[in-house]
This record gives C-alpha cells, structure tokens and sequence, in this order.
C-alpha cells in the first residue's frame, strides 16, 4: 500500500531530514512509525501526503508515484487518505457534525448520504449524542474521536495519524488506540506516528524507528495476546483500486 524506495529529503539550508529511506507498508497492515524529536518522522508524514516532495528516490502509494504527480492531481490522492493530528485541527466554529461532514462535502457527496454518514460515524465513535456541540464545548478526548471520526468517514485506503494520543492521557490514548484498530481491522491500512513507548509495548504492532533520517529499525509484529490487526478476510474487499479513480498522473 504504502512504499519507498531509497527516500532522501534534504532542506535548502542542508539539513538531511531523511536518508536513504526504504520501507514497505502492506495493505491491512497496522504499524508504528517513532523515534526521537527531530528523528524525520514529521518530513516523511508530510512526503506521504505530499504536502512536501522528495529530493532523491521513490514514493509510491496504491502503486502510484507520488513523486511525478501534477499539483491538480494531488487532491484526488488525499481522498484514499484520513489525517488525524495530535491538535485535532477542528474547525472551533462548526459543530462536532459539521466538522466531520466537511470531508463529505469537499467531495460533492449528496446532502442525504452525508447525512447518513456523518451520524453513523459518529455513532460508532460514541458521539452522536455530540453532534450539535462546538469543540469547545467537549473535552479533548472527545475532540479527538471527532478528529478520528472525520478522518475515516470517507473509508480512506489509509489512515496517517501523526501523535494522535500525545494531548491525551493513559486511558483516553487506550479509547482511541480502539478506534484506531477496529478501522483497520475493517481494511484501513495505518500509519501511526508515536514517541510514546508504552503504546509500543501496549499493542506490539510492527514499529519502524527512525533516528537523525536514518531508518535504524524495523521491528515485527510481536504477539501480545491482543486480537489480531488487519482486515478481516471476505468482509472487505481490496481498496488499493480506489487510488486509480480520479485525477490523472
């Protein structure tokens, strides 16, 4: 789902962010990206949704290079993706309901199934009971179930979460780690990106390491007694064709 091949970004000011980077993602797979600040965890996130490019190599996503993408196209490959932030990045004067029903709406989704969506969503995320609220007017757990919320509720490819635990305390980081993986027990592929250790210990999932660019780790996947991760076989089908509508290379 998600591959690089000898990834290199280097800022003009000289400084070598990622280095030589390599690193293969499979569908359904559910893996921690950590390592310490300044470690390039920000810069590869942000080559993913290419927001930046890179200097040197190679990105593919859904087996599409990232890398030779037209400025107008780009906005078709962020639609197989959900973001969700450590600051959550809702919109302070919308409703709960509004901010997850604007990922609908930039797409030009019908006002009824927008409708439908938005409330089963939120329903699944226990806030349907929240709709109404301004984020100002829930708490920061809550916050980032709307940040999840919207998110997944385009039933993207892939789900990027960069820190979206580090606001959190132990037991919120627990409910949203829960959300997290029943998406991607339903197909989604995630990339998380954490400094927080005992997630890592927690769940045991694959953990890619980087530190100062360098890619130092790939650990596998370690049984912890925990359900298994990955999409549930003939529930859903594959998503990686959902990367070839839309928008041209």
């Amino acid at each position: 789902m998600i591959q690089l091949y000898h990834v290199h970004k280097r800022y003009p000011n000289g400084v070598d962010a990622l280095v030589d980077i390599n690193m293969r993602i499979r569908e359904g797979e559910f893996v921690f990206l950590t390592g310490p600040s300044g470690a390039g965890k920000t810069t590869l996130i942000k080559l993913l949704l290419v927001m930046e490019r890179v200097t040197d190599g190679q990105i593919l996503i859904g087996g599409r290079n990232v890398h030779v993408l037209r400025d107008g196209s780009i906005p078709f490959l962020r639609r197989n993706i959900g973001v969700v932030f450590q600051d959550f990045k809702l919109i302070r004067s919308r409703t709960v309901h509004e901010n997850v029903a604007v990922a609908l709406e930039i797409l030009g989704i019908p006002r009824r199934e927008v409708e439908r969506r938005v409330m089963a969503i939120l329903e699944s995320v226990g806030l349907d009971n929240r709709a109404s609220h301004l984020p100002s007017d829930i708490s920061a757990g809550e916050q980032q179930r709307v940040a999840v919320a919207r998110a997944l509720v385009n039933e993207p490819a892939i789900l990027i979460a960069d820190e979206p635990t580090g606001n959190l305390d132990a037991d919120l980081s627990v409910e949203i780690m829960g959300l997290l993986l029943e998406a991607n027990r339903k197909g989604t592929s995630i990339l998380l990106a954490t400094h927080d250790r005992s997630l890592l210990d927690r769940y045991g999932l694959r953990t890619q390491t980087l530190n100062r660019g360098f890619l130092v780790e790939d650990r596998p996947r370690v049984d912890t007694g925990r359900p298994p991760t990955g999409p549930i076989p003939n529930v859903t089908g594959s998503r990686m064709s959902t990367f070839s509508s839309g928008g041209e290379p």
